[in-house]
């Protein structure tokens, strides 16, 4: 893994956040973070979770351990069980029609317990205007999360 790939920032909103941290808190193990498209790492060591308006800020963290891309009803028969939705309709609904996801698995979560500011983090990445997440090497990943 190059130096500069450390960690990967995604993007998340703050619906499908609270989940992941309610499902978390009582389930340890593997988690899935569904993504509609291959935005996603396909190589890293850590997950930076960043939550869209309002919050706008890095609220958590994971070890990544890999993204799997697939046909959308192959990829719920398989993964469904680790992501934060509550049904297959719920699902399908999300993948508004799309034939493939990809699904990023990741385990060893924590919710941040002092996330920095919206400020703080455009210091650090500059301008977060069309931000859809990106790699970023363990300098950068330690001042957004420490």
């Amino acid at each position: 893994m190059a130096p500069d790939r450390y960690a990967y920032i995604l993007i998340a909103n703050e619906k499908y956040w609270k989940r992941l941290c309610r499902r978390s808190g009582m389930e340890k193990g593997v988690h899935s973070f569904v993504r509609k498209n291959k935005v996603a790492p396909k190589a890293a060591q850590r997950l930076l979770f960043y939550i869209k308006k309002p919050s706008m800020r890095i609220q958590g963290t994971a070890e990544f351990l890999e993204r799997l891309t697939g046909r959308t009803e192959d990829m719920w028969i398989r993964f469904g069980f680790e992501t934060c939705f509550k049904s297959s309709e719920e699902y399908l609904d999300f993948a508004q029609g799309r034939t493939e996801m990809t699904f990023v698995r990741f385990r060893d979560f924590h919710e941040s317990n002092n996330p920095k500011s919206t400020e703080e983090i455009r210091v650090i990445l500059g301008n977060l205007q069309g931000f859809r997440g990106k790699y970023v090497n363990r300098r950068t990943a330690d001042q957004l999360t420490l």
